[in-house]
């Protein structure tokens, strides 16, 4: 869109919402907001201190977290729990900052206490910090610092690219170029077959005790062919054309390769594929199925899958999504065995992953099969999902491992405080092992889907909200910091809210960008 569309009329903007020239004041209030954190603070036993503790994190979220505000309650105080919650898994250590996914130390971390299976969605959280020497560092560290990069498949090229994305800051990521390229060809050594497809072990895909199991799985694969777009476009950043073409040849052999081989015509959608020759595609429907468009891989004819995640007999349950579907044989939810079961129970990692899809979907394909309200209604449940009722009666909220899709219990966490008469077992990790889990995302999901800012390379970006029409009378995004730029991104339908204008407005430094009276649809917006 031609950059001429939003300057033409940014003299009337200003006068109608009483803008002065210059910067003006924030939409918000970050004092607003400070009371979440209090009350997390409060209600919090801080078993494991990170490099924020408690006593520490309102000052740093304040200068950290970009601010929000909307009528729903529920989704605001849930957005400042996970952000409260992320910044405790910031760590430092001797080779700078790490971010954990458990706050006890696990058995089967890696160094630090570390393990990679959620460390992408670590830096699709954490790219909207305005302070990126966390991940920075973090970055480094899969690579040079001793990280088990390989130990779980691992998005980590496109994690990287999606920071930079929003930081404009393509040093690290160029300067990770050969780390990227040496780690893809790992994985094409260890895991490529000669099908054209990658295979991984159920359990190293963060997924013990799935319906369908192990081989050549919808997600080592979609993570394969996301790297190497990424590794692609960073390639292109560094000049190297060679490259470039190279990774991009590699992408759309994986594409195919998914698309002709995972893809059960009859009953749409992706499915997980035995290893052996002559197996079959898995007769289940599992969640990771909608793994593909997380990085925008299929083509349009396949969106048809999409009709089964809102079905009541497939994947949509009242408190959260299901790993495999309902009408499944293999569906279970089990109390006995392995505490941590991808065969029925709903997992934040797996949820996180499919409403990112979902959004990809609603903002790239056209298709009929699902549409923003049903993004609203699922991210309303995953939100519902997030709390516990305490040994007193008070629902305070919660993030664990895995929930009861049906109830809402955390599993895991009922099947380890009771094991050893109650002792919390330390092979097991030891004492509320899944308490505050680092293991999916919820502000990346508010800010680029909800909100819908869609980060783009060069001075431009996206906005795209997935709020339904008439959803809501006022909503507000502010201290967002973005490729340099302070934006500020609000809705008042009244004016009397905010007392800024009436409409949706888009501001960089305090400058009206763009107004409209409706905050729907997709506008490409030059800071």
């Amino acid at each position: 869109m031609n950059k001429t569309l939003f300057i033409l009329p940014f003299f009337l903007f200003a006068m109608l919402s009483g803008f002065a020239k210059g910067k003006s004041k924030p939409v918000l209030n970050p004092q607003s907001f400070k009371h979440y954190i209090d009350s997390f603070n409060v209600n919090d036993n801080e078993l494991y201190k990170g490099a924020v503790p408690n006593s520490e994190s309102w000052q740093f979220l304040s200068e950290n977290i970009p601010f929000f505000e909307c009528p729903n309650r529920a989704i605001e105080k849930t957005y400042y729990f996970r952000w409260w919650t992320y910044r405790k898994h910031i760590k430092e250590t001797p080779e700078g900052f790490v971010i954990t996914e458990f706050l006890p130390d696990v058995p089967w971390a890696g160094k630090y206490n570390t393990i990679n299976c959620a460390a992408a969605h670590h830096f699709y959280e954490g790219r909207w910090l305005r302070e990126q020497k966390y991940l920075n560092d973090y970055a480094v560290f899969w690579f040079r610092g001793g990280g088990s990069l390989r130990s779980y498949s691992f998005w980590v090229a496109d994690a990287l690219y999606k920071q930079f994305s929003v930081n404009g800051n393509s040093s690290l990521i160029m300067s990770l170029l050969p780390d990227l390229v040496e780690n893809y060809k790992s994985w094409e050594k260890e895991k490529l077959s000669s099908n054209g497809l990658y295979w991984q072990i159920d359990d190293r895909d963060g997924m013990e005790m799935s319906v369908c199991g192990s081989g050549y799985r919808p997600t080592i694969n979609s993570y394969m062919y996301g790297d190497a777009l990424a590794i692609a476009a960073i390639a292109s950043l560094s000049g190297n054309k060679n490259l470039a073409v190279l990774f991009s040849e590699k992408a759309e052999k994986i594409k195919q390769a998914i698309e002709n081989k995972l893809w059960d015509r009859h009953a749409d959608f992706f499915k997980v594929q035995p290893q052996d020759s002559d197996a079959q595609l898995c007769t289940s429907r599992e969640l990771i199925g909608y793994t593909p468009w997380y990085f925008n891989l299929p083509d349009s004819e396949y969106s048809s899958a999409w009709k089964f995640l809102t079905d009541s007999t497939g994947f949509f349950a009242p408190y959260g999504l299901t790993t495999v579907e309902r009408k499944s044989p293999g569906f279970r939810i089990s109390y006995n065995g392995h505490e941590c079961q991808w065969n029925g129970p709903s997992w934040p990692y797996s949820t996180s992953i499919t409403l990112t899809a979902l959004a990809n979907l609603l903002n790239n394909y056209s298709q009929q099969y699902i549409t923003k309200e049903d993004y609203f209604q699922l991210l309303a449940v995953y939100t519902k999902s997030q709390q516990l009722t305490d040994e007193t009666g008070k629902i305070i909220p919660w993030i664990d491992e895995n929930l009861n899709p049906f109830t809402g219990d955390w599993i895991s966490r009922t099947r380890l405080k009771n094991w050893d008469n109650g002792s919390w077992s330390k092979d097991k990790g030891g004492v509320e092992r899944g308490k505050d889990y680092n293991h999916s995302t919820y502000c990346d999901l508010i800010i680029s889907g909800l909100i819908g800012i869609r980060p783009q390379e060069g001075n431009s970006l996206i906005i795209n909200s997935l709020i339904p029409d008439n959803m809501w009378d006022y909503f507000c995004l502010d201290h967002l910091l973005y490729h340099g730029h302070e934006l500020t991104i609000f809705y008042d339908k009244t004016g009397k809210h905010y007392k800024r204008g009436k409409g949706f407005f888009v501001l960089a430094e305090g400058k009206v960008l763009f107004h409209s009276t409706k905050y729907g649809g997709l506008q490409h917006i030059y800071l």
